[in-house]
């Protein structure tokens, strides 16, 4: 399954943001984007029409930012991100000096072009989705872009290879709260939703009991990980930093999403989607796939494992004749492959439908890219989560006694239920409905940030 982390280039115009909320009054609180007016053409040429509107609202150059410790967006007060960083240690370091960095290590080949090029868009249009209204805007987006380039050019230099199973790394870098502070400012809180938040409480305590927990999901971006655990942050640390993401390899070799992965917690995998990619390649994708399943098979018997997988295989698209996004459909084998895991694993386990709505941070390409080095596309954009209550294998199959209907309608029972939740997270986010209005008796939403 194509899972995990993040990283953008450019997105679509967006309305006006409201005046923000209280939270963010305080010098050193974060940010919520602004409007982006980055205009993406039907043949997806982009334009960038403010780079001159920064550095007049700035004032030339702009304000310098600290050299040491980047002051990261935090809507509950900001974080510093501590460890290595080779760029951060250049005193006074500003938006100029940090593309000429950029161009530097290009022309020395200490950075291949692509990636150089990559890293200079990115910049431009991060800095463009970002509010100028802020006195903190300017550092805010300097500190996360120089933690970024930093982090790219360690790992091009020294790359890091991901074990079948990889765990956060919070230090001495702490890359969980990189990825958070990062994707922070591309989500308009104001206008997202946690369906069910008790429910994500009555997880956390059967995590603690030494259960284990699996999330069916829909997958829509590579900000997933973030978003997910962004709305929970506050409500359900825990859960934040502890679930672990069944990863396609895409997001662990792609050298801009590296180093948000690197904060996650992984099971890399081999989607079936890009199996037979590279034919020579085919057997060793089969040879680690089975590694991975050893590994996540370990970790279930060790209990108090919460696991998020996307049966789909990759991310979600939208219709080609309507543009409308859904669900993309379940694979019955990867969700019976799963379930098997979690039932011989010697502790109680547990199945939950999750589903996640947040393309337009961060919308995937119309088709699936056979090349790593995706052209991304961000905004700020409100999002939303939803869990509802688990679905038990036996209580769907109790009236058949065919193992491939019963697999094929527990399927459906879980993917039914992540596409009942995703079209109440849209009338609420879409159809400016908000959490009362689009709330029903199965699906409660709500913003625990509040």
């Amino acid at each position: 399954m194509h899972a995990p982390p993040l990283v953008a280039l450019a997105g679509g115009a967006c309305p006006v943001a409201a005046p923000p909320p209280p939270w963010l009054a305080s010098p050193r609180a974060a940010i919520l984007a602004a409007p982006a007016r980055l205009l993406r053409s039907r043949r997806g040429a982009l334009r960038l029409e403010a780079k001159a509107a920064w550095r007049a609202a700035w004032g030339g150059r702009g304000p310098r930012v600290p050299a040491k410790g980047a002051v990261l967006a935090s809507y509950m007060g900001a974080e510093e991100v501590v460890g290595p960083s080779p760029l951060l240690d250049e005193e006074g370091l500003d938006d100029e000096e940090l593309i000429l960095h950029i161009r530097k290590e290009l022309e020395e080949g200490k950075l291949p072009a692509d990636v150089a090029s990559s890293l200079e868009e990115l910049y431009y249009n991060y800095k463009n989705v970002l509010q100028t209204g802020n006195p903190d805007a300017y550092e805010i987006m300097l500190s996360n872009m120089m933690a970024l380039f930093d982090r790219v050019i360690l790992d091009v230099q020294n790359p890091f290879t991901f074990p079948p199973y990889h765990k956060a790394i919070r230090e001495p870098f702490d890359y969980y709260m990189f990825g958070q502070n990062y994707i922070r400012p591309l989500v308009d809180f104001r206008n997202s939703y946690v369906g069910n938040i008790s429910l994500f409480h009555d997880i956390e305590e059967k995590l603690h009991q030494g259960h284990n927990v699996v999330l069916m999901s829909n997958h829509q971006t590579e900000a997933d990980p973030a978003i997910i655990a962004l709305l929970l942050e506050k409500s359900n640390p825990w859960i934040s930093e502890n679930i672990v993401y069944v990863a396609g390899d895409r997001v662990i070799t792609d050298p801009l999403c590296k180093p948000f992965s690197m904060g996650r917690n992984l099971i890399c995998v081999y989607s079936k989607k890009h199996m037979n990619d590279y034919p020579e390649l085919i057997e060793m994708k089969r040879r680690s796939n089975t590694r991975s399943l050893k590994e996540m098979a370990l970790l279930l018997r060790g209990g108090s494992q919460l696991i998020w997988i996307a049966p789909s295989g990759g991310r979600d698209r939208p219709d080609p004749s309507t543009g409308e996004w859904y669900p993309a459909p379940f694979d019955s084998s990867s969700v019976d492959n799963m379930r098997r895991l979690l039932e011989h694993a010697g502790v109680p386990g547990h199945i939950y439908p999750l589903s996640l709505l947040c393309y337009e941070v961060m919308p995937p390409p119309q088709q699936v890219e056979k090349e790593i080095g995706e052209q991304r596309v961000i905004s700020f954009h409100g999002v939303g989560l939803s869990v509802t209550e688990e679905i038990k294998y036996v209580d769907i199959t109790a009236h058949t006694k065919n193992a491939d209907e019963g697999r094929e309608l527990f399927t459906d029972a879980l993917y039914s239920s992540v596409v009942n939740q995703y079209n109440v997270l849209k009338s609420a986010i879409f159809r400016d409905r908000g959490a009362a209005a689009a709330s029903n008796t199965a699906i409660s939403l709500s913003q625990p940030w509040r």
